[in-house]
């Protein structure tokens, strides 16, 4: 039976409850500033595909990030449309919903008809990833299923999990635009020269 969205106290408790991987509930990425700011909300309208998506963010992805790396900081997880929306019109650097559906939106498909979940975190151990981003990038890229990796400054970056994953990586650290994506003569093969020689990897 599918779950409706909460309409109390308890039912909101209920979902954020739900297992998605061994470290993490669904309540772990409800939180967010802008919704705790203006006062929206940031409820799944379709609880159950929330879940599902999140479950595979946090199984296929963050999991096998936490075994190499140790624990995350979950910047920000899911995103009603509302909030999204908000957070896009006041330049709170956030995409429009459209992009956002099957990213920060867990609860909406693409365009394309594909679930999938974004989660912005933060891997502490990596103390040096404004520098040395590239290394984390091409591990990810070697080890994981993700659909698209986005670097900020600070040390934090954007994880997608998504149906048909395309595998594609942008930065907005210099040298800012795509490291590699499908089509570019970088995309294919091993490329664990590029995060070998340092101690923080496998």
């Amino acid at each position: 039976m599918n779950k409706r969205k909460p309409k109390s106290v308890n039912a909101l408790e209920e979902l954020g409850l739900n297992r998605l991987s061994r470290s993490f509930c669904m309540r772990d990425f409800l939180y967010s500033e802008v919704s705790d700011f203006y006062g929206v909300p940031n409820i799944p309208d379709d609880p159950d595909l929330a879940i599902a998506s999140g479950r595979k963010l946090c199984t296929e992805l963050l999991e096998p990030l936490i075994a190499v790396f140790g624990p995350v900081t979950i910047v920000s997880g899911y995103r009603s449309p509302e909030v999204n929306d908000l957070c896009n019109k006041k330049r709170l650097n956030c995409a429009s919903n459209e992009k956002n559906y099957a990213g920060h939106i867990w609860d909406r498909k693409d365009s394309e008809g594909n679930m999938g979940a974004t989660a912005s975190i933060i891997v502490h151990t990596l103390t040096d990833q404004d520098g040395g981003w590239q290394s984390l990038a091409w591990w990810i890229h070697d080890h994981l299923p993700y659909h698209s990796l986005q670097f900020f400054k600070g040390g934090g970056f954007n994880i997608q999990w998504r149906e048909n994953p395309e595998g594609k990586i942008y930065s907005y650290i210099e040298p800012k635009g795509y490291l590699t994506r499908a089509g570019m003569e970088n995309f294919e093969g091993d490329h664990s020269n590029h995060y070998n020689g340092s101690p923080d990897y496998p």
